[in-house]
């Protein structure tokens, strides 16, 4: 029997050296990978260049990277939440590449499929396509993106099995299915780790064998970005 499950966050993350890029999954501070975050925190890597929707904030998710200064880029959609990003990134400290959100998508879903490079139209015209090839296609211009190369990607599913077949739920589906097998190793971390044959075949969001490496993750903090409540009264 297939068995992709290790022994816990240390295990998952050997091979780990500085200077490598990283594909981290999640939405916000939804579905993002915290305990392999802790662990890079804790291995002191450096040099990194981390391709995520977001940012993390000051004290959390990615932040906790960006404090100790382990990330030299940052190839990200949105990083609003962050201050230390900002003054990091104003001073020069930190190079970082916009993309437009779905390009980003589509660019780890290319590297997933094994295609090199995408057509799209988002960013034609705008400072996004410049030094980019553009092309024609039935009337409409369209700019040429080539496909993320990262060692690794690290994701967060809800549940999976030993084989690697995971679930996810909610936010986290935006971008951590489409990192799945985007990367040379794919490490997932879920809440609930089960035996093969519990999943539903049905139910799986994505097949083992987009993952390497699996183990059930502890502690998480699932903290609320922007916490709205309604007024009493």
């Amino acid at each position: 029997m297939i068995t992709k499950t290790v022994n816990g966050v240390q295990q998952a993350l050997e091979g780990i050296e500085s200077n490598m890029t990283l594909m981290l999954g999640g939405f916000g501070l939804s579905g993002i990978p915290e305990n392999a975050i802790a662990q890079l925190v804790r291995l002191n890597v450096n040099g990194l260049t981390c391709i995520s929707n977001n940012a993390g904030v000051d004290d959390f998710g990615l932040g906790l990277l960006l404090q100790k200064k382990q990330v030299k880029k940052m190839i990200s959609s949105y990083v609003g939440e962050n201050a230390e990003f900002e003054r990091q990134m104003l001073s020069g400290e930190l190079d970082v590449e916009l993309i437009p959100q779905g390009t980003l998508a589509e660019r780890c879903r290319a590297a997933q499929a094994g295609f090199p490079a995408i057509y799209t139209p988002a960013g034609y015209g705008t400072e996004v396509a410049q030094g980019k090839e553009t092309r024609e296609f039935d009337g409409k211009m369209y700019v040429l993106e080539h496909a993320f190369k990262a060692d690794f990607a690290f994701i967060k599913a809800w549940k999976g099995d030993a084989a690697g077949n995971l679930i996810f739920k909610g936010t986290a589906r935006n971008f951590n299915p489409n990192m799945c097998g985007a990367a040379k190793i794919t490490v997932a971390e879920v809440e609930e780790l089960v035996p093969v044959g519990t999943l539903d075949p049905n139910q799986i969001h994505i097949p083992g064998i987009f993952v390497q490496r699996i183990f059930q993750g502890e502690q998480y903090e699932k903290r609320i970005e922007q916490r709205t409540i309604r007024q009493k009264g």
